[in-house]
């Protein structure tokens, strides 16, 4: 008892954090860019509200759009089990939750997991399937960098955001040489990774096996059978999860322009995307839970190169809203109605199922 509690009460700190932290940001940022004249120019600025309209139908549109990739590749995994668009749309939606309040949307990983576990799927097709999700990702953000560091490549002159796109690109392209190195070699991949937890048990004195080191065999075993799988024999619907993850990401891409195009702006597409593309890359980034304070400070850093100072606390504030508060409430809404909590959740949950 006294350990779900405790559990229940850092998840709540999670929460509080991230959005306490996101607003402080946004505050912050409408206090050094709204003064008399901003607010005049946006009072007389033509708004045009169905574009806000469309935007969150854009974002409610990718939840459809990432449900019917996760569709595809589990049941491309598993022949014996069929996952339907709205189940799989239902997952994603209920992933978002504890995805909006962990670091690079981690904490959503063992949800989706749990959640196909739970409608049939084996806990190794459903890791699988997850994985899979995750490298997709990872090699369309590869892809996307060169052309983003291009389109922006003399507009960036702030030292903080170009430090952050620096730190992020290397971290990323660290994870990624790490999936190529899991995947090619998984025994040398756990003997490494056993290694760095049992120096970091040591030092903090701890001679019991812990959980993390049961933990790593299988997860690497996981991700390198399902890599495999995908590599041999389920390349088809690794390449239609490929065309729905550019789907979805240019969907969500889409929002920006049309919050520009709501203000009276112009929607600067091409420069919008490669600033999305930038942004992906810093959010990535393990730091605050939900990126939140870095997701704010690096739409403000890189539209503020676009769209000056007058209207970019009003939009950082309209993309936060539509793209993180309202897929918080979304997802907070279909975990409450699957687990009846939002703080029961936890990886050991799917440590149990194992």
């Amino acid at each position: 008892m006294e350990k779900a509690e405790k559990k229940s009460r850092t998840l709540k700190i999670s929460i509080i954090v991230s959005v306490l932290l996101s607003i402080a940001i946004i505050l912050i940022i409408l206090k050094f860019t709204l003064d008399s004249k901003n607010v005049d120019q946006l009072l007389h600025a033509t708004i045009r509200y169905e574009y806000f309209l469309l935007a969150v139908l854009l974002n409610f549109l990718t939840f459809f759009i990432w449900g019917a990739r996760l569709m595809v590749l589990s049941n491309a995994i598993d022949k014996n089990v069929h996952v339907s668009l709205w189940k799989s749309t239902k997952i994603v939606i209920a992933n978002l939750f504890l995805a909006g309040i962990t670091p690079s949307m981690a904490g959503g990983e063992p949800v989706r997991i749990y959640l196909l576990n739970k409608d049939g799927m084996s806990l190794g097709g459903a890791t699988a399937s997850v994985l899979g999700e995750r490298l997709i990702d990872a090699i369309f953000i590869l892809i996307c960098i060169p052309f983003a560091l291009f389109v922006f490549r003399d507009r960036i002159d702030d030292k903080i955001l170009n430090f952050g796109l620096l730190i992020g690109i290397i971290v990323f392209v660290l994870f990624i040489a790490i999936f190529l190195y899991a995947i090619k070699y998984p025994d040398k991949t756990k003997s490494f990774l056993t290694s760095i937890e049992l120096k970091i048990a040591k030092l903090f004195k701890r001679k019991e096996r812990t959980k993390i080191i049961d933990s790593i065999g299988r997860e690497v075993d996981n991700f390198h059978n399902s890599m495999v799988f995908f590599v041999r024999d389920g390349k088809r619907a690794f390449f239609i999860g490929g065309v729905l993850t550019i789907a979805y990401w240019f969907t969500g891409f889409m929002i920006p322009s049309m919050l520009l195009l709501g203000l009276g702006l112009p929607p600067y597409y091409i420069e919008s995307y490669a600033a999305q593309m930038l942004l992906l890359v810093i959010v990535m980034i393990p730091t605050t839970p939900g990126s939140s304070g870095v997701t704010e400070g690096g739409m403000f850093g890189l539209y503020s190169v676009l769209i000056g100072s007058s209207f970019i606390g009003v939009f950082v504030l309209l993309f936060r809203f539509i793209t993180y508060y309202l897929n918080l409430i979304a997802g907070a809404i279909f975990q409450y109605r699957i687990f009846k909590s939002l703080t029961s959740f936890s990886l050991d949950t799917l440590t149990k199922q194992k």
